[in-house]
């Protein structure tokens, strides 16, 4: 069980390290702190700036989560990054990562989750210091999940979504025998409703 918990606690932390390198640093061709700052403002998050440098650094602490130091915290912080990331990205496009949907985030949810209820095996730094026995267990799972749940839900409920403005003459047709997609007519449907 040892083994199977480390090869899953570094193929997990380092994914996440690395996808938080391309967010802080712009390693890997990743878009740096700038473009992640106009991502989370294109989402509607407030203090766009601070968002993407605590994204950035939650998703680096996968390098305590690979050598599996303070587990449960790198466990938590996995899971926000992830659950934000579902509920603001990946949900509306359903499960397949094919799609954009919400597999592989969930994928690396549910494995910080379990890691945190598992604890982090013997080849761990928490094992080295004597911590694994006392930060692993079933409540720890719970915990982080519930934390990750109730912090996730408050960001996401600090995005403020625009609807975008719908203009009449976006619609208007040169062939005016031409039927309108059925996209564009909920489209044009939703703009009269909304004045």
């Amino acid at each position: 069980m040892a083994y199977g918990i480390l090869l899953l606690r570094i193929v997990v932390g380092t994914t996440m390290a690395g996808h938080g390198l391309q967010k802080l640093l712009g390693w890997f061709d990743g878009p740096g702190l700038k473009g992640v700052e106009q991502m989370f403002r294109k989402l509607g998050f407030p203090a766009a700036a601070a968002m993407a440098m605590l994204a950035a650094l939650a998703e680096t602490g996968g390098v305590l989560f690979a050598v599996g130091m303070l587990t449960p915290l790198a466990a938590l912080g996995i899971a926000i990054v992830m659950l934000n990331a579902i509920g603001s990205v990946h949900w509306k496009n359903g499960f397949w990562n094919s799609a954009g949907g919400f597999e592989f985030p969930l994928v690396m949810l549910a494995a910080a989750v379990a890691v945190a209820a598992t604890g982090p095996g013997r080849f761990s730094a928490d094992a080295a210091n004597g911590w694994a026995g006392s930060l692993s267990g079933l409540w720890w799972g719970v915990g982080v999940l519930a934390a990750a749940i109730a912090i996730s839900a408050v960001t996401l409920m600090t995005r403020r979504i625009e609807q975008p403005q719908v203009e009449e003459a976006a619609f208007a047709q040169s062939d005016a025998d031409a039927p309108l997609s059925r996209e564009a007519a909920q489209d044009s449907a939703l703009a009269r409703q909304s004045r």
